[in-house]
């Protein structure tokens, strides 16, 4: 007899409330920032229910989820990237949430049809203002450019930042014009692409290359940093929020969905909302240096505040995640590895 045949023998034989099974939530997380701490704490406090975590990488927690199948106890699955919440998505692992609040809360490009986005990051461009000028790198289409040969740096193209990025360019530019902005990118590296995005700030401020891109909250890190060597490395570099003249800057997110064997679908459900909640969303922005998706909470963030405002792409998420393996394809044939 399965559990929750038990239970609801139980619940009828002696007239059992099954309150209690709600007073717990499973939560995969691919998300491995300490300040997530406090961020689950709260909801417990708030709600009473006690979240049981499992932190792993994203390829090992849905390989997991899918050997446990219909037995399975985790209720969300959390992660950063479109690519990935979209790759979980096509596994066919998240079940629809009907919510008035998310939907009231989250703006509709930030929400696909199973799951949500809770915090964005840009893709900025990273110059040192003493090999690169301004003017030549304002658009991430201008990073092809022959001008700027030996003199980008990137982290993997195989890597989901770099690939959603190229699938934001697929849906604007079209694919053909982006394998051939892939083909140049690659031409115009100083070096074979590695590390991570910190690595490719330190390179550019170092002269290394004079130009790449980073994630926006790898630079505000930096930023906010009280050591010496990040505060030399962020005054050598400067930041451009590329393409305002046109479709905006390149977002991504953090974001999560209720699994479709979840056994606290309530649960995960005020889990999902609270994601939403003005106190949780500053926690995104604070805690990481991402900016909050509900646009009336207020950010308390040196770092994005000294960043300013931006034009941002709001090229639907759902339709990002779809076609991150056409750019993967790109990418590939292009030699952007």
């Amino acid at each position: 007899m399965t559990n929750k045949i038990l239970l609801a023998a139980l619940v009828s034989a002696f007239g059992l409330s099954t309150a209690a099974t709600a007073a717990e939530l499973n939560v995969y997380s691919a998300r491995h920032y300490q300040t997530d701490e406090q961020l689950y704490g709260n909801f417990t406090k708030q709600t009473g229910i006690k979240i049981n975590r499992i932190e792993a990488k994203e390829d090992e927690l849905l390989e997991r989820i899918r050997n446990e199948g219909a037995n399975s106890p985790a209720d969300v699955f959390i992660t950063v990237d479109a690519s990935r919440l979209g790759k979980a998505d096509d596994l066919g692992l998240f079940a629809p949430v009907k919510s008035a609040e998310l939907e009231a809360r989250i703006p509709a490009h930030l929400r696909a049809a199973n799951w949500f986005s809770y915090s964005t990051r840009a893709r900025v461009i990273i110059y040192n203002p003493e090999m690169v000028k301004a003017e030549q790198v304002q658009t991430y289409e201008q990073l092809a450019d022959p001008a700027l040969k030996g003199k980008v740096c990137s982290r993997s193209g195989s890597h989901p930042y770099n690939l959603s990025l190229g699938a934001a360019m697929i849906k604007h530019n079209g694919a053909e014009a982006t394998e051939k902005w892939a083909s140049s990118i690659v031409a115009n590296f100083a070096r074979a692409p590695k590390g991570g995005d910190t690595d490719q700030i330190r390179a550019v401020a170092a002269g290394e290359c004079g130009v790449a891109i980073a994630n926006s909250y790898y630079l505000a890190r930096l930023m906010n940093s009280e050591k010496r060597e990040d505060q030399e490395a962020v005054a050598r570099v400067k930041a451009v929020w590329p393409n305002q003249a046109s479709w905006g800057t390149h977002i991504n997110v953090s974001g999560a969905g209720m699994l479709k064997n979840a056994p606290n679908k309530d649960a995960a459900v005020k889990f999902l909302e609270y994601l939403a909640s003005d106190e949780a969303q500053a926690y995104f922005a604070n805690g990481n240096n991402e900016w909050p998706v509900v646009p009336s909470v207020k950010v308390d963030n040196a770092a994005l505040n000294k960043l300013g405002e931006f034009k941002a792409d709001t090229l639907p998420i759902g339709e990002l995640a779809a076609t991150v393996a056409e750019a993967q394809r790109i990418f590939d044939r292009a030699g952007f590895r």
